[in-house]
């Protein structure tokens, strides 16, 4: 599995990167607007700079729902740096935009899916990856951990290359949930990758080295 992180804070990139665990980045205008970055030139700056900062796909956001600002606005996207995923809504439009980015050679990202139908419909398209919002799809008591496995079980059957991106993550387990049924990747905060390093088991274990071993030396 693959791990995205899901901000536009530098500092939360690097700290991420030198992990030695992040293979890409998701962002979208709040994520921008958060780290307060508005203004559309200075928003096209910080997606290079995130670039800079990783070695693998950077999702950025078209903020048009029409067909021809959605184009317009994801060449100018792609043309700033070759790691640029172009991110897509699950809308009508978007799936055209979808079809005509895939035969450009363009990568894609279609977000905001909350069924197996609208991610069928954008692996036909040809989009690069979808992103189901698990997190979302919980918080209306639906399970999104189980959309992801019916997602990842109808590609395989089909033979689509789309990859499965799980997003929304709220917590270490939906990383672990998701990974043990198969989506390619996770994109969380930072926050989620960090617990997963936690274990009390862990922390008895190292004292008790740490304990013996300065025993040792007295």
């Amino acid at each position: 599995m693959n791990f995205f992180i899901d901000t536009a804070n530098l500092e939360q990139i690097k700290e991420a990167a030198q992990l030695g665990v992040l293979d890409g980045v998701t962002t979208n205008p709040s994520l921008m607007a958060k780290e307060g970055i508005s203004e559309p030139k200075a928003v096209l700056q910080h997606y290079v700079d995130i670039c800079n900062l990783v070695d693998g796909p950077v999702s950025a956001e078209v903020i048009s729902t029409n067909f021809e600002g959605m184009i317009k606005e994801g060449e100018e996207l792609a043309a700033l740096h070759k790691n640029i995923v172009v991110k897509v809504p699950m809308i009508a439009e978007g799936i055209k935009a979808i079809k005509y980015f895939s035969d450009k050679g363009i990568k894609t990202n279609c977000t905001l899916i909350f069924s197996a139908g609208q991610a069928l419909l954008a692996a036909k398209a040809g989009a690069t990856m979808v992103s189901p919002f698990i997190g979302r799809i919980d918080d209306i008591n639906w399970d999104g951990v189980q959309l992801i496995e019916q997602i990842v079980h109808i590609y395989q059957n089909y033979g689509y290359a789309t990859e499965v991106l799980a997003a929304s993550i709220r917590n270490p387990l939906h990383i672990l949930k998701c990974a043990e049924i198969g989506a390619d990747i996770a994109t969380c905060p930072l926050s989620s990758i960090m617990g997963l390093f936690n274990h009390p088991l862990t922390d008895i274990g190292l004292a008790k080295f740490l304990a013996d071993h300065k025993n040792s030396k007295g």
